[in-house]
C-alpha cells in the first residue's frame, strides 16, 4: 500500500539539508511502541539481513536551498510504502490518533491521507524514483580494511544487486521462494547523482527513471518495498508512470 500524507503548518517548515533521520523519525513515532521496536530492532530477516520493508520519498513540496538548510512552504507531500499491511494500519492509525506530529524542529498537522494499492499486472514497467536508488557492495582492500562500492543506473552489477535484493525481500516478506525468472533494468534518461548523509553516514544514490523487466511478484515488490538497499532510510521509493 502506498500512503500519501500532506502535512501543513502555519510557518514554512525548516530542515537541515539531509533530513532522511528526521522524517525517518517520524515515521517510527507514530508506530504503536512495540511494534516500531521490532521493527527497528529485529525487522525481517532472511540470509543474514535484516529488511524493514517499508521506504519513503523525498518531501514532495516548494522549497528553497540556503548554504545548510532547506526550507518549504507548506503544505509538503510525503509518500510511505510497504507491502506489510500490519505496518501500514500502525502508520494509519497513529497518524488519524495525532493531533500534531513532530519533523525535526517543526509542529506539524496532517491535513489529508490518501492511500493507494497499486497493482502491477505485466512484466515491463517504468518507474520514476521519488528518493534516490542506492546500490552498493562492501568490497576489502588489500591490507583487509573495508570500503563501500557504489554502483549507478546502466551497470551490470547495478541490476544483478537490485535483483538479488528483491528475491531476499520477497522471502523475508512472504516466506517463500522467489520467481526465478531474470530481472532487467535499463535507465530511461541520464541518472543523478545524490550524496546524502545519514546520521554520521555518507550515502550514493542515484535518481530518475527506469525500465524494469520480470516477474511481475517481484515489480509489486519493487513498487511496494522500494528498490535497492536503505529503503527504510529514504532510499528507492518509486512511482509507475505510463507509456
Amino acid at each position: 500500500m502506498r500512503l500519501t500524507i500532506t502535512l501543513s503548518t502555519e510557518n514554512q517548515i525548516r530542515l537541515p539539508l539531509h533530513y532522511n533521520y528526521l522524517v525517518q523519525s517520524l515515521i517510527y513515532g507514530c508506530l504503536e511502541s512495540d511494534f516500531a521496536s521490532f521493527l527497528h530492532n529485529t525487522g525481517y530477516e532472511i540470509d543474514g539481513r535484516r529488511f524493514k520493508l517499508f521506504t519513503f520519498s523525498r518531501l514532495i513540496g516548494r522549497y528553497r536551498i540556503s548554504e545548510k538548510e532547506i526550507c518549504f512552504e507548506p503544505p509538503v507531500r510525503l509518500i510511505v510504502s510497504s507491502p506489510n499491511s500490519d505496518f501500514c494500519s500502525h502508520l494509519l492509525n497513529g497518524l488519524l490518533s495525532k493531533k500534531s506530529i513532530q519533523l525535526g524542529d517543526n509542529v506539524l498537522e496532517v491535513e489529508t491521507i490518501d492511500t493507494e494499492k497499486s497493482v502491477v499486472t505485466k512484466e515491463n514497467l517504468k518507474v520514476r524514483l521519488q528518493s534516490p536508488v542506492v546500490v552498493y557492495s562492501t568490497l576489502f582492500k588489500a591490507d583487509g580494511r573495508k570500503y563501500t562500492c557504489y554502483f549507478q543506473p546502466g551497470e551490470t552489477e547495478f541490476a544483478n544487486l537490485i535483483a538479488d535484493n528483491l528475491r531476499r525481500k520477497y522471502r523475508a516478506c512472504y516466506g517463500q521462494a522467489p520467481p526465478e525468472a531474470d530481472i532487467r533494468i535499463t535507465c530511461l534518461q541520464r541518472p543523478r547523482l545524490h550524496v546524502v548523509r545519514y546520521k554520521t553516514t555518507v550515502i550514493k544514490g542515484y535518481s530518475g527513471a527506469l525500465r524494469i523487466q520480470g516477474p511481475t511478484a517481484l515489480l509489486q515488490l519493487a513498487v511496494e518495498a522500494g528498490l535497492g538497499a536503505k529503503n527504510s532510510m529514504g532510499f528507492g521509493c518509486c512511482e509507475i508512470i505510463e507509456d
